[in-house]
């Protein structure tokens, strides 16, 4: 007579339970991953803008503006040649639900445009740019002599 080696009914319901304890505890940190890899794409982004504005004033020799609009942050020279197209020439889209809010320390009026000034020297006005979004939220402040970034607040969902 020839046994044969099986799994049980148990051993099998109790293996499917703990792989899905295991699951269970590994779904909350790998939302936690993409939230702050979001975050990051969405900080890599608004910077990537800031420097095509920086690069495109000393590179054209004019002024170029960070717009703030209802759908996103749009880059666009301040003044349009006769002969140019009116049309941002990069853009930052905003996905719903996210806000990012412009401030500038140096402006003189309390209600300044959401417009941020970047001069064909390369400098560019002071400014802080607060991100919030569902992944998580930013805050980074740039320098008006390089617009570098000094990220002040950081935090993923």
């Amino acid at each position: 007579m020839q046994r044969f080696r099986a799994f049980t009914l148990i051993e099998i319901a109790l293996a499917i339970f703990i792989l899905m304890l295991l699951l269970m505890l590994a779904v909350p940190s790998l939302s936690g991953v993409f939230a702050s890899r979001r975050l990051k794409q969405s900080l890599d982004g608004f910077n990537n803008l800031v420097h095509q504005a920086q690069e495109r004033s000393v590179t054209e020799r004019r002024p170029y503006l960070i717009v703030w609009t209802k759908g996103g942050v749009v880059l666009r020279p301040e003044v349009f040649g006769e002969d140019e197209e009116a049309k941002p020439t990069a853009e930052f889209r905003l996905s719903k639900g996210t806000v990012l809010k412009l401030s500038l320390p140096a402006a003189l009026a309390e209600k300044h445009p959401a417009e941020w000034i970047f001069w064909p020297s390369g400098n560019c006005e002071p400014a802080t740019v607060q991100f919030r979004g569902p992944a998580g939220l930013w805050t980074a402040s740039y320098s008006p002599l390089t617009a570098q970034p000094e990220v002040t607040q950081y935090a993923a969902r």
